[in-house]
């Protein structure tokens, strides 16, 4: 847990993150500017490469893209990990 969020890896390295908020629920991509299609929101102090949504609804959720976003996130390594 940092800053509320959880944050997930694969690996060595993180590679997503999420948090429930008050009228809303983050998930966000370490890497995801590299993923496609891009996700939709750029958030404020995650890193310049940190992409994902913030989901008002369970209306909102697109299962299939995010799990397609979380393969995608998942193959590559993360950040945070141990140099090899």
């Amino acid at each position: 847990m940092k800053w509320g969020m959880a944050y997930c890896g694969v690996g060595d390295g993180w590679c997503f993150s999420s948090g429930g908020f008050a009228g809303h629920v983050k998930l966000m991509f370490i890497n995801g500017a590299a993923l496609k299609p891009v996700p939709p929101v750029t958030p404020v102090g995650m890193g310049k490469s940190t992409r994902g949504l913030e989901l008002e609804s369970v209306g909102d959720l697109d299962e299939n893209e995010i799990a397609a976003w979380m393969t995608q996130v998942a193959s590559v390594p993360g950040i945070g990990g141990k140099k090899k």
